[in-house]
């Protein structure tokens, strides 16, 4: 279905209108970081480590609970991000770190696998080599183009900050869908065109739309590079109207009036839906050791409140461990 209405509720959300609003935030309660120190403990006390334990070696409050249950329902219904602040990172090890931003990825889904070795949880650090074409955009302190993330939610953990720079910006799909109905509408059909997209979590490249509407719901997938690298590697250029939409996508989704940027300071954990928000990262300053760099952990889970999504809008939920060396995360 091509929807030709705007799109009103709280999923369309513009950036400014938010600084204000608490709605989207919550912190930590001495009794929920108290929930979080037992579950730690009982993981340690049973053997295990990260990622080898499951929801069950990890149990929780039933106010804790019910706030993450609370979390995923804004996520798939509401605005489609949420900010949990105040974890204490400063007095865990990294072991420690990973078992307790795993174990609340537990409690809110199934985590995922985000790359062909496996990993379940993404290190997001600036100790990459910017002459090496394999090195990762997150993997340095450039600028990361905004994007969606082959899952249903991504999560964001910040363990330590910048220098200087490195904030997080957000931005709603579905008010950039109406920036561009209402003043691009003769884009609108190549939205909804599927094209070809490289790096999908397969060697070959998908087709997929860039917007789709099915049961109600908007949702959206892009990162242009790996649309133009699809249509290089299927051998099908892209015309010169395709360019003209994708140079006009790019601009609204910069638009200081609809996005949202934040800094993540350490204990901050960031969740967004990726069928609902494009997220991105500001370029930043580092220190020069490298137990000093901002280091943030990423956790995609395959969320069980997900979306039905529509035939020709593939659903993706990780990368399989040992999937073909073409297969790549966004970033």
């Amino acid at each position: 279905m091509l929807l030709n209405q705007p799109i009103t509720g709280p999923v369309a959300w513009k950036g400014p209108d938010l600084i204000n609003d608490p709605s989207w935030k919550y912190q930590l309660s001495e009794a929920d970081i108290a929930a979080l120190d037992a579950a730690l403990r009982e993981v340690q006390k049973r053997g295990k480590a990260f990622p080898e334990f499951g929801r069950e070696d990890f149990p929780i409050s039933v106010a804790l609970q019910a706030k993450l249950d609370d979390i995923a329902d804004e996520l798939e219904n509401g605005k489609g991000f949420f900010l949990i602040r105040g974890l204490p990172v400063a007095r865990y090890s990294d072991e420690q770190i990973k078992i307790l931003y795993y174990g609340i990825g537990l409690h809110m889904g199934l985590p995922v696998s985000q790359n062909p070795m496996g990993d379940m949880l993404g290190v997001v650090q600036n100790v990459g080599d910017l002459n090496d074409k394999k090195t990762r955009v997150y993997e340095t302190n450039s600028y990361l183009p905004y994007h969606t993330d082959l899952c249903d939610m991504v999560g964001l953990l910040s363990v330590r900050r910048a220098k200087e720079g490195g904030l997080s910006s957000l931005v709603s799909a579905a008010t950039v869908f109406n920036h561009l109905l209402e003043n691009y509408p003769q884009y609108m059909g190549l939205y909804y065109r599927p094209m070809h997209c490289s790096h999908l979590g397969n060697p070959e490249p998908d087709r997929t739309p860039i917007f789709s509407y099915h049961e109600g719901k908007l949702s959206c997938r892009y990162l242009r590079q790996y649309i133009e690298l699809g249509h290089e590697l299927r051998g099908a250029p892209l015309s010169r109207v395709d360019k003209e939409a994708l140079d006009t996508f790019d601009s609204v989704i910069q638009d200081p009036r609809l996005r949202i940027d934040m800094m993540l300071e350490p204990g901050d954990m960031q969740f967004c839906n990726n069928y609902a928000v494009m997220h991105s990262r500001t370029g930043f300053e580092d220190y020069p050791e490298v137990d000093r760099r901002r280091k943030l952990l990423r956790l995609w889970v395959q969320m069980p409140n997900a979306r039905t999504l529509a035939p020709d809008f593939p659903g993706r939920n990780g990368i399989p461990k040992g999937a073909a060396a073409g297969a790549k995360a966004a970033g």
